[in-house]
């Protein structure tokens, strides 16, 4: 077992104990919905088998293609770890962004997206099917060019650690610069709001920067309303998993036509071939004018 795998092994405990210490004083205040929080912890627990199985075949590819690499970026180095480091999160953002804006990859995304409260126990709300959505192939430029396979798997595995820590409102804000480069809990709430001004806002992992540098950075005006715009009202983890791959399958019985149904598939969430739903960008738009 990779030592990236063997480290979020030994920290899932941890994540599980805050989660449940978090979760007994939420439910106290009336903040916490338990059946929201079981839902979690299910889906959760069902994405660690998933996970595993995946981080294999990940290995694998990354591995034929480090291979075939232009350059080979030596271990002992401390560039080549900050280079990695600015590399995984620069992959991150893409495929988060696109996670967002491709349909195909939303039907798995929108699971860490559905539950209508923010705690720690939303960021263990992995989707079951994003690596088989092709999710690992937004590293796999980075074996090409010379990161040791294993290198992009243990900061992939760091950087789940980290992002762990953004699902809380118990932190308002931290001190001004590290809001201005890293991604923060006041970032990610933002990113977890429903409200149209916030969609597919603070799409960063550590860092904020690419937000701000590809336009794509929202600040928190105002606590956030959690969820989905259409909320899928079940808490049965089965339903949560895969509610995005059964509306998807349903809009393409809507159309006949190949360019439809290929649109559904590619397009931003919400665009569909009557004009019926609307995306982001057109909610946003109509927000502004």
């Amino acid at each position: 077992m990779h030592s990236g795998n063997i480290i979020l092994l030994h920290v899932l405990p941890g994540f599980f104990l805050l989660i449940i210490a978090e979760a007994f004083f939420l439910i106290k205040e009336h903040r916490q919905n338990k059946l929201d929080l079981l839902s979690s912890i299910v889906i959760g627990l069902g994405a660690i088998p998933a996970a595993f199985i995946a981080q294999g075949i990940i290995m694998y590819t990354y591995t034929i293609i480090y291979q075939y690499r232009f350059f080979t970026i030596p271990l002992g180095y401390w560039w080549a770890w900050v280079g990695c480091f600015f590399s995984d999160d620069f992959s991150f953002y893409w495929f988060h962004r696109l996670s967002h804006k491709v349909r195909f990859l939303w039907a798995s995304h929108l699971v860490h997206h559905s539950s209508e409260s923010f705690s720690l126990s939303t960021s263990i709300r992995v989707p079951w099917t994003s690596n088989i959505s092709g999710a690992f192939l937004f590293w796999a430029w980075m074996p090409l060019i010379g990161f040791e396979p294993g290198m992009v798997i243990l900061m992939k595995s760091l950087s789940v650690i980290y992002q762990f820590f953004m699902h809380t409102e118990k932190i308002n804000k931290l001190p001004r610069w590290y809001e201005a480069v890293f991604n923060t809990p006041s970032h990610h709430r933002v990113h977890h709001g429903s409200d149209v001004e916030y969609l597919d806002k603070n799409l960063g992992g550590n860092l904020i920067i690419w937000d701000k540098m590809f336009g794509t950075f929202g600040n928190e005006n105002h606590k956030p309303k959690y969820g989905l715009t259409e909320n899928i009202k079940s808490f049965n983890p089965f339903v949560i998993a895969f509610y995005g791959w059964k509306n998807l399958m349903n809009d393409l019985k809507k159309t006949k036509k190949l360019t439809h149904r290929l649109k559904y598939f590619f397009n931003p969430p919400g665009w569909s071939h009557n004009s019926s739903t609307k995306t982001t960008k057109q909610l946003q738009s109509e927000l502004n004018n």
